[in-house]
């Protein structure tokens, strides 16, 4: 006969950590089987399931933490050593007694509601030591980040005829952080064509998913909201972009720029979440702003306004709580709605020894459904998020889940523990304008270098990321970078790091800005001349680096200078034979570019009129060299005249 296995901690990627009834570790005593049935079924903060075996990782509950302690002793089956039966009887004599006699006895709690109970016992739901770390001490354990095939088959077991994926997408360095090809691994209806005859829907296997295009933290790209309603267009055609051939006769009315930080149409996502119902899944990678935007847009507090007529072929479909009384083979040993969300003892009759149980769901169940339950973990650690985190609404009309961040490279790996945080940009940068003259490099925070290959230009740069820069020669940078000879100027690159520097490729200051950077020439309100009678070309690039921000390049060249002036495809700003740079970085990776945006002239300093300038000006240099030249004339004359 099959020994009985306490299953503490399923984890993500179907690995299981269990520990014998039998056995115990020598170092630390193992919690009763009372303390188990009183802890939560999974983490409420990133989703991991519960588990007393491995510490510092997701899920990982210490009994003796204080709100644990109050949490078991609340939810605890006190009664679970002796006859299960005995709890049941002493409630029902409890409820049947004189409510004065109870208060007299001590057993009555008057002061609060049962609502109020409710909101307190949802309120007291301890996290796990790794959610409590990273918001009290900012610290914490990375996880393993998944693969698309596991996010797939986690969507593949949605219970809801109808879904919707959100694809979340960055600001700080968009669009490296667009997942190529998501439509077509997660069999998702694909984008709709220029065409008017377009089909609006299909369905797949008997389900229909769409999705749509958020671009998240869209308050790091300027400081109005109407400012970031502008760069729409641009957004557009840069998504247009780096979808490739796929995305040049496609519709992209399903994009959204939004800001968790500010509320910057953020009801309007919730209003559409609300209303479309079914299972809306929020698909990103790491650190782009998933959490944080779950919490923005989950309908709270709708319970009471339901129509039940719409959810009626909803509840055809849900097994009836009868039905699973009299088919218990038909149990699932993970659905614990009716067990109050506690964990009991499973046995396993087929048990794998490297996997756990033969049978474990990608997708954990779902909780109760309250009117204002407690929200994801946000933290600029990445994985934060362990496991998928269902959060149902409306009565059962649907529900979002928050899916763990697929990778995002590993640029963290060669940075130094004090100062991984710092690599994401949590508010928008203001950045001082570097001027790289030839035989300069600009150094990112020692661990990104940027030099220009062609000689004889002047390129101003505009960093928009979270490190410190820093222009110097292009033999003291080098010596820098790849940790030859040590210099007084902040790196935050391990120690060992430099071998791993590599180029990331040569990119091209090729796109045509005059227009914007020529100032009063090409203002209408000022002189108005044409970009094509002026002799010269202000070409820019925006060099992006992968989760932390972009650098704006911009270089003015004469006309005579550029190799060519014919254009390119359909983009006339296309220039060839424009400057370039080159790229160091960590293994040649976590480098990409795009079109330039202009963050300078959108979002850089204000400029002041003045009238209101507080600074004392410069004094007035007019006529000096003359009254000098006067003065030295009286002196010469006077010593003559002695």
């Amino acid at each position: 006969m099959p020994r009985a296995r306490i299953v503490c901690s399923p984890m993500f990627q179907k690995r299981q950590l269990h520990v014998e009834a039998a056995a115990a570790p020598a170092q630390r005593s193992l919690p009763s089987i009372v303390q188990l049935n009183g802890l939560p079924w999974s983490c409420p903060g990133c989703g991991a399931f519960t588990q007393t075996s491995t510490p510092y990782h997701p899920g990982f509950y210490t009994i003796t933490r204080k709100s644990v302690k109050a949490f078991v002793a609340q939810h605890g089956d006190v009664f679970s050593n002796t006859n299960p039966g005995e709890s049941q009887v002493f409630n029902d004599v409890l409820n049947q007694a004189d409510q004065s006699l109870l208060q007299n006895l001590g057993l009555a709690d008057t002061s609060t509601t049962p609502r109020e109970k409710e909101t307190t016992e949802k309120k007291s739901t301890p996290i796990c030591d790794r959610c409590h770390d990273l918001l009290h001490h900012h610290h914490g354990v990375s996880i393993g980040h998944p693969t698309l095939r596991s996010i797939q088959d986690i969507i593949s077991e949605s219970p809801y005829k109808y879904n919707h994926i959100y694809h979340i997408l960055d600001a700080a360095d968009f669009p490296l952080s667009l997942i190529p090809q998501l439509q077509r691994q997660l069999s998702l209806m694909p984008q709709r064509s220029l065409n008017r005859r377009a089909k609006t829907g299909k369905f797949y296997h008997g389900r229909k998913a769409e999705m749509s295009f958020i671009i998240t933290r869209s308050d790091l790209l300027a400081p109005n909201k109407e400012q970031v309603d502008s760069l729409m267009p641009y957004l557009l055609r840069v998504l247009r972009d780096a979808l490739g051939s796929s995305g040049r006769d496609v519709r992209l009315g399903n994009v959204r720029c939004v800001s968790s930080k500010r509320g910057w149409w953020t009801k309007q996502i919730k209003e559409d979440i609300w209303n479309r119902g079914g299972g809306g899944w929020m698909v990103g990678k790491v650190n782009v702003g998933k959490s944080n935007l779950f919490e923005c847009v989950f309908p709270k507090g709708r319970n009471e306004d339901v129509n039940f007529e719409s959810l009626r072929h909803g509840t055809e479909r849900m097994v009836t709580l009868e039905d699973r009384n009299s088919n218990a083979s038909l149990r699932d040993p993970y659905d614990f709605q009716d067990h109050d969300q506690r964990i009991t003892p499973i046995v396993d009759k087929e048990y794998n020894e490297d996997y756990g149980p033969s049978e474990i769901l990608s997708l954990p169940p779902a909780p109760l459904e309250t009117a204002f339950p407690m929200m994801p973990v946000v933290s600029s650690l990445p994985g934060t998020t362990a496991s998928a985190i269902r959060l149902p609404f409306g009565g059962g009309k649907g529900e979002l889940v928050d899916l763990p961040g697929l990778s995002r490279g590993n640029l963290d790996d060669h940075v130094n523990e004090s100062h991984k945080l710092d690599l994401v940009m949590r508010h928008r940068v203001k950045p001082e304008q570097k001027v790289i003259k030839p035989g300069q490099s600009l150094l990112l925070g020692g661990l990104i270098r940027i030099t220009p290959t062609t000689p004889d230009v002047v390129m101003l740069a505009y960093p928009f990321i979270p490190m410190e820069s820093h222009v110097t020669s292009n033999e003291k940078a080098i010596a820098i970078h790849t940790q030859q000879e040590l210099f007084n100027v902040p790196s935050i690159t391990q120690i060992g790091a430099g071998e791993k520097m590599a180029s990331a490729g040569i990119f091209k200051l090729k796109w045509d800005v005059t227009k914007q950077r020529a100032g009063p020439l090409t203002s209408s309100a000022a002189v108005g001349l044409n970009t094509r009678v002026l002799p010269f070309v202000v070409l820019s690039t925006d060099i992006l680096i992968e989760g932390c921000g972009w650098v704006e390049l911009v270089v003015q060249v004469r006309k005579k200078q550029l190799e060519s002036m014919s254009a390119k495809g359909d983009d006339k700003d296309y220039i060839e034979g424009s400057p370039a740079v080159e790229i160091y970085s960590p293994n040649g990776e976590h480098i990409g570019a795009r079109r330039p945006m202009g963050g300078w002239i959108l979002g850089g300093p204000k400029h002041v009129p003045r009238s209101k300038r507080t600074v004392r000006p410069r004094r007035s240099m007019k006529g000096v060299k003359k009254r000098l030249k006067l003065a030295k004339r009286m002196t010469r004359a006077n010593s003559t005249v002695k």
